[in-house]
């Protein structure tokens, strides 16, 4: 049995796991419902006064009223010795950088997975909160193939930052974002897009504009370079205006690669079909060929 690292509130301490964020991330036991949990420490310096970890605190747990599958759920978050924790779910699988491994993604799976962060996204904008921290490395993948997005940067909203460099989940912000300006959900919506750019072609948009995903991927259809050109455009206004929205038109596309996909099997079976038909026809002309061969034979 693992011995625990130390206890945390009425939490056991068991493996500490590498943090996509701030502060210290540990694999934990729950001694009062006897569950595994995420338990996340926070530094003290995110929260400088009492009102600021007031102020996060509550956030934090107003995040109860997220129940989204594609969010990961939080359980608890209160003080230990003047450090915040937060509990969450545990999840067994990988970032979502690790699935990509530098390489583009089958363009089926990055557009299912696509729709379920536009998914959990619009979710969270219905209850009021804007995440601005979205990336493959803050994004995880359960054993089971599906997105989870992590729920604290959607009470934090801005990601995270150190000026060292530790910790960087903004490279995916909007223009907008990293020129400091105003943003909205529409930064979220340009956060997917851009994730799923680098899925389909393994390079992020730029900010002045981007090359449709196809001059990268052959196998990307001419709708999903709209759908995905939209999402990244450069002004606010001209992308999709929900994630909702930006979610529907995926299915749309998804909808359109299931039937390629199968005409395409259907494709290769009736070619497959053929080659097996044309191969066998060949066989018994050289089979007759050769018994008309032997009878000539014979009777001469």
């Amino acid at each position: 049995m693992t011995q625990p690292l130390g206890m945390v509130a009425h939490y056991h301490l068991l493996e500490r796991l590498e943090p996509a964020g701030p502060g210290e991330l540990y694999r934990a036991r729950d001694t009062h419902l006897g569950r595994t949990v995420s338990l996340r420490l926070l530094p003290p310096e995110l929260t400088p006064s009492a009102e600021a970890r007031d102020e996060l605190l509550e956030r934090v747990r107003s995040l109860a009223a997220l129940s989204h599958p594609n969010i990961t759920a939080l359980f608890d978050a209160g003080e230990h010795e003047g450090f915040l924790y937060l509990v969450y779910e545990f999840l067994k699988g990988q970032s979502l950088r690790a699935e990509m491994a530098g390489r583009p993604m089958n363009v089926r799976r990055a557009v299912e997975l696509a729709v379920q962060m536009a998914d959990a996204i619009a979710d969270a904008h219905g209850a009021g909160f804007v995440h601005g921290g979205l990336s493959p490395e803050s994004i995880a993948v359960t054993a089971r193939g599906h997105v989870k997005i992590p729920a604290f940067e959607l009470a934090a909203h801005g990601g995270f930052h150190e000026e060292d460099g530790a910790v960087r989940l903004r490279d995916y912000d909007s223009p907008e974002e990293a020129r400091g300006q105003p943003t909205d959900e529409r930064s979220d919506i340009y956060s997917v897009g851009a994730v799923l750019y680098e899925m389909l072609t393994t390079r992020r948009p730029l900010h002045r504009g981007a090359a449709a995903p196809s001059v990268g991927n052959r196998h990307v259809p001419s709708k999903l370079d709209d759908v995905v050109l939209k999402a990244v455009a450069p002004n606010p206004d001209s992308r999709f205006q929900s994630a909702a929205t930006f979610a529907a038109e995926l299915r749309s596309v998804a909808a359109i690669l299931d039937v390629r996909g199968g005409a395409s099997d259907e494709a290769e079976h009736v070619e497959a079909a053929g080659a097996r038909a044309g191969g066998g026809l060949v066989l018994a002309v050289v089979i007759l060929l050769v018994l008309g061969t032997l009878a000539w034979l014979m009777l001469t």
